[in-house]
């Protein structure tokens, strides 16, 4: 029940870490009737590194035991598709490597986060995060 409360306002508190590390900007961009602050990147090579590491990921550095596989890249996986921005990472990639990436992303996003919260290897905080955001 709490998890809902320590959401709140993660986006803005991102955009606003991510604003003082220099990786976006801040402005104000008018969409029809409402001015909304939006927060484009100062270095696309930034984001042309980090889907290049995500594809790397779920191919070459693949590995089958969840409990294995680096916690950031994880974590990026899971919260990068529950943004629906993760077939955007996975576009570039010619049709068969993108069959397997989705493939790979869609064992990874049907496991059973209660049972995977019970290995004696595991983090269970980051499985109840991954929980609310699968759903």
């Amino acid at each position: 029940m709490k998890l809902g409360y320590q959401l709140r306002n993660v986006r803005e508190r991102l955009a606003k870490s991510l604003v003082e590390k220099g990786v976006c900007t801040t402005e104000k961009q008018n969409f029809l009737l409402f001015d909304m602050t939006v927060h484009p990147l100062t270095d696309n090579n930034m984001k042309q590194r980090l889907v290049k590491r995500v594809q790397d990921a779920v191919l070459s550095r693949w590995v089958n035991d969840v409990h294995r596989m680096d916690k950031r890249m994880l974590s990026l996986l899971v919260l990068s598709h529950s943004s629906d921005v993760l077939e955007n990472a996975y576009a570039p990639l010619s049709d068969e490597d993108y069959e397997v990436a989705m493939k790979r992303t869609r064992d990874l996003l049907d496991l059973d986060v209660e049972q995977e919260s019970l290995n004696e290897r595991t983090n269970e905080l980051m499985w109840a995060v991954f929980a609310a955001f699968i759903k």
